[in-house]
C-alpha cells in the first residue's frame, strides 16, 4: 500500500501540474490574442505564474519519494 500511494501522489501531482501550466498558457495566448500590446506584461506573469504552478507538484513528488523510502516517520 505504501508504494500504491507513493505513486498515486506522484502521478496525480504530474498531472495536476501539467494542467495548471496548460490553463496558465492558455489564458496567456487568449490575452496576447485580445490585446497584442500587452505580450510583453502577459508573458512576463506567465513566466512567474508557471514555476509557481509547477512548485507544488515538485513538492509533491518529493514528499512522496520521502514517503516511499521512509524517511521522515
Amino acid at each position: 500500500m505504501l508504494f500504491l500511494g507513493a505513486a498515486l501522489a506522484a502521478g496525480l501531482a504530474a498531472v495536476g501540474g501539467a494542467i495548471a501550466v496548460a490553463i496558465i498558457v492558455k489564458a496567456t495566448l487568449e490575452g496576447v490574442t485580445r490585446q497584442p500590446e500587452l505580450k510583453g506584461t502577459l508573458q512576463t506573469l506567465m513566466f512567474i505564474g508557471v514555476p509557481l504552478a509547477e512548485a507544488v507538484p515538485i513538492i509533491s513528488i518529493v514528499i512522496s519519494i520521502l514517503i516511499l523510502f521512509g524517511i521522515g516517520g
